[in-house]
């Protein structure tokens, strides 16, 4: 997190009264670092005023820390009391950046958005992926429902309950969650969450299954992803499923061949 606050001295400087203007800036502040650790930087405008920047950074810098001490508490216990729940995505400008990567996927892009949350905010991404497939959308589909495959290409036992409102549990209780709408061949929505986010923080993903002859492009939509896990949760959905989906898919070839 990065903070840059604006401060104004209204007092006066050798008798000036002159007022003197500048910024505390807190480049990393997070709840994984001690207080103490974390780097304050003072400035100021241009003319008089030394004396105030050094008394900002000793005694204002002292009462910065306990200030964001008590900040980082309360932040954790919101946290505990599992009060990070996702709602309307706040109105404003949405950004896309859409790049092209080599191999079979097609498209990926991201969009920043901004939760509205009761008691802390947090931000969080829109995720979306496109892969191409050598496989029938149904088969393909089969794969996201069915226990015995899904544990194939997980590798872990799982807990899969394909209808509306069923138990979704994978990777060792890494990836869990639930079915929330299912058109066989089609489209599957699930609340989906990993294990290290945010308590009762989920994500709403949809995957869209379009038949293309033998092959079918899956089109996924991840919305509400907590910004500072969209690498990580990129790349679950990319190397974890995607990738091995593929070999699944390649071995059950080779096997009727």
């Amino acid at each position: 997190m990065h903070l840059r606050i604006r401060y104004v001295n209204t007092g006066t400087v050798k008798e000036s009264g002159e007022k003197h203007k500048g910024s505390l800036e807190i480049p990393n502040l997070s709840e994984e670092n001690e207080v103490d650790d974390t780097e304050i930087n003072i400035s100021k405008k241009k003319g008089e005023g030394d004396v105030l920047k050094d008394l900002m950074r000793t005694e204002g810098t002292t009462k910065v820390r306990e200030a964001l001490r008590e900040y980082l508490k309360a932040l954790k216990t919101e946290f505990t009391l599992g009060m990070i729940l996702p709602t309307k995505a706040a109105l404003g400008q949405e950004l896309a950046a859409e790049r092209t990567v080599s191999g079979n996927t097609v498209q990926d892009s991201v969009s920043p958005e901004s939760l509205d949350i009761v008691g802390v905010k947090i931000p969080t991404v829109k995720i979306l992926m496109r892969e191409i497939f050598n496989s029938p959308a149904a088969e393909l589909y089969s794969i996201f429902t069915t226990k015995e495959l899904v544990q194939k290409f997980s590798k872990c036992p799982a807990v899969i309950e394909a209808e509306k409102g069923g138990k979704l549990q994978m990777f060792d209780g890494c990836v869990s969650g639930e079915y929330a709408e299912l058109v066989p061949g089609q489209r599957i929505v699930l609340k989906w969450r990993c294990g290290n986010w945010p308590d009762e923080h989920y994500a709403t993903v949809a995957l869209n299954f379009k038949g293309m002859a033998a092959q079918t492009e899956l089109q996924l939509e991840c919305k509400g992803v907590p910004a500072s896990n969209e690498d990580s949760t990129r790349q679950c959905w990319k190397k974890q499923y995607f990738e091995e989906i593929r070999i699944l898919l390649q071995q059950s070839k080779d096997n009727m061949e």
